[in-house]
């Protein structure tokens, strides 16, 4: 499946009890930036979530399956402990000797019930049929626990 500028950012399938998706890129970067928003459109509608406050995060993990768990992991406790929610994802990946560093931007302000839909509370990132595909498309599949 050859993909031009214009792609799916990501797409729903079904999983028993839990949601799984498929999210896409030009690069490994743009992959992991439409998972991040895939996770946020589980709990909200993210065309609501205005870009007001912007976090960063900087992860370190052995290998690209645990950097993309610890990336969605982490925006599970900063709204657990922050209130916020997100809808816009800048990505930079890089290799080092003993890993993978992500440095990341991600834009969104604090949840409102009045302005924000509640959708399903996401309890945890799994990694139960994770997948990568590393070839454009860029494709990463996650399977979130609700």
């Amino acid at each position: 499946m050859k993909m031009n500028k214009e792609y799916k950012k990501f797409e729903f399938f079904d999983v028993t009890a839990d949601v799984g998706y498929k999210a896409y890129g030009n690069t490994l970067e743009h992959a992991f930036e439409n998972a991040a928003l895939a996770m946020f459109e589980v709990m909200t509608d993210t065309s609501e979530v205005k870009p007001r406050i912007q976090k960063k995060i900087e992860i370190m993990s052995e290998d690209e399956y645990a950097l993309l768990y610890d990336w969605l992991s982490e925006f599970l406790v900063i709204l657990d402990s922050e209130f916020l929610v997100f809808s816009k994802f800048k990505v930079k990946i890089e290799k080092e000797n003993d890993g993978y560093v992500l440095k990341g931007i991600a834009c969104g302000e604090e949840f409102d019930p009045s302005i924000h839909e509640s959708r399903a509370e996401v309890k945890a990132v799994t990694f139960h049929l994770m997948e990568i595909n590393n070839e454009n498309p860029f494709m990463v599949k996650v399977i979130l626990d609700i």
